[in-house]
């Protein structure tokens, strides 16, 4: 089926020098320049007890930019947090590794980094450690002194959300089909619990039948990790073959039905984009980058705007 939705060239949305507005990769240039490989070293250091800790991190600042925009917001402990908040009770992880980033980067450079641009550096550093692409981070972000509990049940995708409902919240933020489609494609390491999927192995649509778009083989490999009343909170790797590896084969698995979740299959809707980065890794490495920083770009607190936090967990 054509779809209704078309890519634009890369080139449409690259950002070619290494400022957007108040943004600069060289913020910290004086002030704090070895920030990025102190990031990197505690994130290696994470990787040794935990596989799945780059996945989080880039979870984390996707989850926060689409909430206030890029401002640390979910990192706030509270009642009304967005740790609180449905998409992110339960399954928003890695806090601990922030917890660990800010105290050695406030070590070398105390009270000069923000919360909001740890998790942007700690995005980057996930990929590339994973196998993936590097980019310039874009930095300068202030921390935000408020959480959005409320903002986060609406304006992130759901799992089970539609081609349309999934492109309606990225515009609403700034950013078009590249994006999405390219941002996606994080979904190529990591996992999922179960309870998000259990509906789509076992009654899809309330019909009591899988759906009937999942490749028979996948959904046999999704039973044995998610049986039909086993724990909710068994984990399934988006991708079995290289769960932990970042690389194109999120988009080879959609073409053959095998997308993890509702909204990873959605995009078969645009057969020939999922088949160009399925067959050419370069180019779903470079549309990521520039995915990622058109995504950290999102409403930053710059200049006198918000904070620096001391502790990420909470406003000074």
């Amino acid at each position: 089926m054509a779809s209704q939705f078309s890519l634009l060239p890369a080139a449409a949305t690259v950002l070619l020098c290494g400022t957007n507005g108040q943004l600069s990769s060289s913020f910290y240039s004086t002030t704090c320049p070895n920030v990025s490989t102190v990031v990197r070293t505690v994130i290696q250091r994470s990787l040794v007890a935990d596989s799945r800790i780059t996945a989080s991190l880039i979870r984390l600042h996707f989850h926060d930019c689409f909430v206030n925009g890029c401002d640390g917001s979910i990192l706030l402990d509270g009642n009304e947090s967005e740790k609180g908040a449905a998409p992110n009770a339960n399954s928003a992880r890695g806090f601990d590794v922030v917890d660990n980033i800010k105290f050695e980067v406030d070590r070398v450079c105390k009270g000069v980094v923000s919360c909001a641009d740890i998790l942007a550096l700690a995005a980057e550093a996930s990929v590339s450690l994973s196998g993936g692409p590097s980019w310039n981070v874009l930095l300068g972000r202030r921390d935000g002194r408020t959480s959005n509990k409320e903002g986060a049940e609406t304006n992130l995708p759901s799992p089970f959300a539609t081609l349309n409902d999934i492109v309606q919240k990225f515009a609403r933020v700034g950013l078009n089909i590249n994006d999405v489609v390219a941002l996606s494609g994080a979904h190529t390491f990591g996992s999922v619990q179960c309870r998000f999927i259990n509906d789509r192995l076992y009654n899809f649509n309330n019909t009591g039948n899988p759906d009937p778009s999942l490749d028979p083989a996948y959904l046999a490999i999704l039973r044995n990790t998610c049986p039909k009343n086993g724990s909710a909170s068994n984990l399934a790797n988006f991708d079995p073959t290289t769960p932990n590896l970042f690389d194109n084969n999120y988009f080879s698995r959609l073409l053959k039905n095998q997308g993890l979740l509702p909204s990873d299959q959605v995009l078969l809707s645009m057969p020939g984009v999922v088949n160009h980065f399925a067959q050419n890794q370069t180019a779903f490495f470079e549309s990521f980058a520039v995915a990622m920083i058109n995504m950290g770009n999102i409403n930053p607190l710059t200049g006198s705007s918000g904070e620096i936090r001391s502790d990420c967990r909470k406003t000074n």
